[in-house]
């Protein structure tokens, strides 16, 4: 897996050139992402280390604490039925030994969980998935490690006497990671978790750990990062990582979890792209917007991220989250609606499954890399986390949008304008018509999209314009009327 030796220069000292550093990886725009969280997603029956044990059955109440065994080997079982879904990258959950079934919980980074099928099961994983021409990016939790890893375990065993003491911030000794009500942890942890020491960065010898194990995955193939709260990590760590990564792989995808503005970390070209909250909380709030639980909070946000919006403050946040950056990153974006810490885009939605569909395609139509969440094509509407952490329903047949999601990567691969960098709104007679302009030159179109239930009347910018798409909710052959619930798309070239 290209672990490294003792000869490796120090991971922050290899050379990238400039250009290494900058540039944002091609391929991103791209490409269509599907989140898989491992434990859930699809059981094999080939991982030894599972042979004996007491899993969960599969389809068990998520919010409970074990394993219910998905592994990587199941990933691989799928990859032929992810690719004809039109998937081309994958964005795998925590996959490194933990005692959590998010794996959030760290204990080794450089051994992949034995109950998902070990280094092995990943190395198979990125050779399958290469020969396939998809790509995989890892999750890489930088920030805190779990309260079993090694060296805050040697820290457990051996107090201030331990050569990895000045690894974690410490208040006071003895530690106490498994604290009574009202008594200290001793150590600085992610949100007062002490399942979670958090590690200090400034310390040379954990700097250089994590930046090996960054470096590490890449030279076994991995395609890039998803970086979780790196917000809550010193900057200069990145500029590090950054380094080290494009290094390695000048093609591979760095994007951050930020869930407000990104711009610090994307203006400074630490991260090419990062998980686009707020144009989740757009597109749900506009297309869902006679549904959307306004009340509804998250943990990371002082606010309910859900609201109603009509079709002005819609176009607004959009244009508004498109201007705030470069078109280089705005095509380097994660572009989803829901994730493994998020309510699904369908609770959100109250079930409504024709908003749902609109939502879809409106991620489509945008710069950046839109993502699916597991799952999302059987129709699952699990709510908070962890509620959303459902496993996969391999018992039941197709998908309720296993079809629409194929036609929207299709569409997306046909129609160059939905992966270039122009849009633009045009002027709308009504409130649930949204009307705009992608692409440039001959590539450009026209896209009409009605997510009211009444039919609505249509003015395209030209007459004669060739239809080139539309949902099968829209009307026959016609692009002078959009059906409730619909959308179209029309040739329209520069003139």
């Amino acid at each position: 897996m290209g672990f490294a030796t003792a000869a490796t220069p120090p991971p922050s000292s290899l050379p990238a050139s400039a250009a290494a550093l900058a540039a944002a990886p091609a391929w991103v725009g791209d490409a269509v992402v599907y989140q898989i969280f491992p434990d859930r997603f699809r059981r094999s029956g080939r991982v030894a280390a599972q042979e004996g044990l007491e899993l969960m059955p599969w389809g068990s109440d998520p919010a409970l604490q074990g394993f219910q065994g998905g592994d990587l080997h199941g990933v691989i079982e799928a990859l032929g039925q992810l690719q004809d879904l039109g998937i081309t990258c994958l964005s795998l959950n925590p996959v490194f030994a933990s005692a959590a079934n998010h794996r959030y919980h760290a204990y080794d980074y450089l051994q992949v969980d034995p109950l998902l099928g070990g280094n092995a099961a990943l190395e198979a994983l990125i050779q399958a998935v290469h020969q396939r021409g998809m790509r995989l990016i890892l999750d890489g939790v930088f920030n805190h490690c779990g309260r079993g890893f090694w060296a805050f375990h040697h820290l457990l065993e051996n107090g201030p006497a331990s050569p990895y003491r000045h690894w974690f911030h410490i208040e006071q000794w003895p530690l106490h990671p498994y604290p009574t009500p009202g008594q200290s942890c001793g150590y600085h942890c992610w949100w007062n978790d002490p399942a979670l020491p958090k590690f200090r960065h400034d310390h040379p010898p954990v700097r250089r750990y994590l930046l090996e194990v960054a470096r590490t995955w890449i030279a076994a193939g991995a395609d890039g990062w998803r970086l979780d709260v790196p917000d809550e990590v010193p900057d200069d760590f990145w500029d590090a990582f950054r380094r080290t990564v494009r290094a390695e792989n000048p093609e591979a995808w760095i994007v951050g979890e930020i869930w407000g503005d990104a711009r610090p970390w994307l203006e400074s070209g630490r991260f090419d792209g990062v998980m686009n909250y707020p144009l989740a909380w757009s597109v749900l709030g506009y297309f869902g917007a006679a549904s959307v639980p306004a009340q509804l909070k998250l943990p990371a946000l002082q606010e309910p991220p859900y609201q109603p919006l009509d079709r002005g403050g819609f176009e607004q946040r959009i244009a508004a989250g498109l201007a705030r950056h470069s078109p280089a990153v705005n095509r380097s974006m994660l572009n989803l609606l829901d994730g493994h810490d998020t309510p699904r885009a369908l609770h959100v939605l109250g079930g409504d499954g024709a908003a749902l569909r609109l939502c879809q395609l409106f991620l489509f139509l945008l710069p950046g890399a839109p993502c699916v969440y597991y799952g999302t094509e059987m129709g699952l509407a699990g709510g908070p986390e962890p509620g959303c952490r459902e496993a996969y329903p391999w018992h039941l047949p197709g998908g309720e949008l296993a079809g629409w999601l194929r036609e929207l990567a299709a569409l997306r691969r046909r129609l160059p304008a939905l992966r270039s960098d122009a849009l633009s709104f045009a002027l709308s007679p009504h409130d649930d018509l949204v009307l705009l302009h992608r692409g440039e030159g001959d590539e450009r179109v026209w896209v009409a999209i009605n997510r009211g239930d009444a039919p609505l009347p249509l003015t395209p910018p030209s007459p004669d314009l060739p239809l080139l798409w539309k949902s099968a909710a829209a009307a026959d052959g016609t692009t002078t009327v959009l059906a409730g619930r619909s959308a179209l798309i029309l040739g329209d070239p520069t003139p």
